[in-house]
């Protein structure tokens, strides 16, 4: 599947353009603010390790869900309401989280947030098909590229900003940018209303049905596109739940280190968002991409294992490398699918399902480290959920699309 010729990246769909970056940029950053400032938080009310847990559990258990429940919401609602109303819901619990009094609210708070930034994640990819079939590699270059800058900037900034004028400043701050992506899909729509009224020509979308859904558990495709959504999500959402914690006990650095070293674990993301589309959609190589991730994600597990104050940085740069598969299945989703319908469901399936095994992984961490004491079984496993690169990428590199799959396996037409 190839891109359609390209044309103006901003006639016609500017306001599209400026709500997916405004959107994308939210999603991310919802979820790396808390982490490097938990001990400012901690110093004002107790924050138990199994709430940390959880709050660490809660994104990928959110976007689990709210995947699975997305493609009906977007069949009564369409996609750029929900956008517009994930970024309101976003926007109300990043200021509720801010203003949290006890650990309970703060969970509360952070679950609802999730539950929005599930939605957003869910109708990303097939608006980005929706408005930019012809750009489709570029603009999810775009799209990952800002998930990764809003994965380092709030570690980056959090801790100073805290300090400056409180934790709870540190937190609200984001919703700025979760406000603003709610401008351009309200405009969208009211602009889409007025060509209705007009019989002008718009854009539409054909939408999953159930049926489409249920096709993709029979298609091995869909589920080596869920697994290495999974790769990718537990390592990340791993990390930020418990990288700062794990670098402080076992490589012996500060909290303000700490905190660094989770803003370049997060930035590890932005080269890889725009080099892993390049290498899939131009040059093909996307058993390059899946190897890629293997040795760097088992390297940087080993490492922090077998020496963790040899080499630190190279540990949390290596173990941020595997991020470069989160670009390459969003790639995918639209390349190994003929239909925007297609799109929309295997966006549902892959994130949902990816997200729900993800969400184990922060748990398990926390689990682990109070059954053994120590930090090496939990990297371990971490270690060992890499390994899954290898029937995964031989999947997704010897298939071509959902439909076509579907109509080889029952000979029938999607």
């Amino acid at each position: 599947m190839t891109d359609l010729p390209p044309r103006s990246l901003w006639r016609g769909r500017a306001l599209a353009l400026l709500g997916i970056v405004l959107t994308a940029f939210s999603l991310r950053s919802a979820v790396a603010s808390l982490s490097p400032i938990l001990a400012e938080v901690n110093a004002e009310f107790t924050v138990p390790t199994a709430v940390v847990g959880l709050i660490g559990a809660a994104p990928p258990v959110c976007f689990a869900v709210f995947g699975i429940v997305t493609p009906a919401l977007e069949r009564r609602f369409g996609l750029e309401r929900l956008a517009a109303a994930s970024m309101l819901v976003a926007t109300a619990a990043m200021v509720w989280r801010a203003l949290a009094s006890d650990a309970i609210v703060l969970l509360i708070a952070t679950t609802v947030l999730f539950a929005a930034v599930g939605v957003g994640n869910v109708v990303l990819p097939p608006l980005i098909k929706k408005y930019f079939p012809d750009r489709t590699g570029g603009m999810t270059a775009l799209y990952s590229s800002l998930l990764a800058v809003a994965a380092f900037v709030p570690p980056l900034v959090a801790v100073p900003v805290a300090d400056a004028s409180g934790w709870r400043f540190s937190l609200g701050l984001w919703s700025v940018f979760a406000a603003a992506a709610i401008v351009p899909w309200i405009v969208q729509l009211a602009r889409d209303a007025r060509a209705a009224t007009r019989d002008e020509p718009r854009i539409d979308v054909d939408e999953p049905t159930p049926r489409v859904l249920g096709r993709l558990t029979r298609i091995p495709l869909a589920w080596a596109l869920a697994v290495s959504f999974a790769i990718s999500s537990a390592s990340v959402y791993v990390c930020f739940a418990w990288l700062p914690v794990v670098l402080v006990d076992i490589a012996h650095v500060d909290h303000a280190t700490a905190g660094a070293l989770l803003s370049l674990f997060g930035a590890m993301g932005l080269p890889w968002s725009i080099l892993v589309p390049i290498a899939i959609v131009r040059w093909n190589r996307t058993g390059l991409v899946y190897g890629v991730a293997l040795v760097a994600g088992m390297a940087g597990v080993l490492g922090l294992v077998l020496a963790p104050t040899a080499a630190t940085v190279l540990w949390v740069v290596l173990l941020g490398i595997p991020q470069g598969l989160f670009p390459g299945v969003l790639v995918m989703i639209q390349r190994r699918s003929r239909t925007h319908e297609g799109a929309v469901a295997l966006s549902s399936f892959t994130q949902s399902l990816g997200y729900a095994i993800a969400a184990l992984f922060p748990l398990a961490f926390a689990i682990l480290h109070e059954a053994t004491g120590g930090w090496q079984v939990p990297l371990l496993v971490l270690g060992a959920l890499f390994l899954f690169t290898v029937p995964a990428g031989y999947v997704v590199t010897h298939t071509s699309t959902i439909e076509g799959e579907w109509e080889k396996r029952t000979a029938r037409r999607w």
